[in-house]
């Protein structure tokens, strides 16, 4: 006999039992924007490798993250592009680095949306690595 033997449709009877079963629904709220920061003012480069994304300035991204909040979007994730870069990744902890001036920017502009920032150092680094190199 060829498998299935048995059917079993017993999430299928109801229309409640239908729904808690079915397939996964997205709405704006399960989604993460991605904002790529770099230094400058009115700022907007794209991104040759990703056609229609851009390099932000820091008043470009808090434009963007207060529209992504407007359609319900919870959270935006940051990727910083520091204007220098040096062996141990110090723009990445830097008190006036890029991340961190756009992360406060754009939490005095949306206060309730979530930031959340990339942690990799490749960026930030002379040599590309993701951490340091000892």
């Amino acid at each position: 006999m060829a498998f299935p033997q048995t059917r079993l449709r017993r999430l299928r009877a109801t229309r409640a039992l239908r729904g808690l079963v079915r397939e996964t629904q997205l709405s704006p709220a399960d989604f993460v924007y991605p904002l790529f920061v770099a230094h400058g003012l009115d700022r907007r480069e794209p991104i040759e490798a990703m056609p229609g994304v851009d390099r932000l300035s820091i008043d470009h991204a808090v434009a963007e993250a207060e529209e992504a909040a407007g359609l319900g979007l919870p959270a935006v994730v940051l990727f910083g592009l520091p204007a220098t870069k040096d062996e141990e990744g110090s723009g990445a902890y830097d008190e006036e680095g890029i991340v961190q001036l756009a992360t406060r920017a754009i939490k005095q502009a949306v206060p309730d949306l979530l930031v959340i920032t990339d942690l990799c150092l490749c960026e930030y680094t002379s040599h590309g690595h993701c951490g340091v190199v000892a």
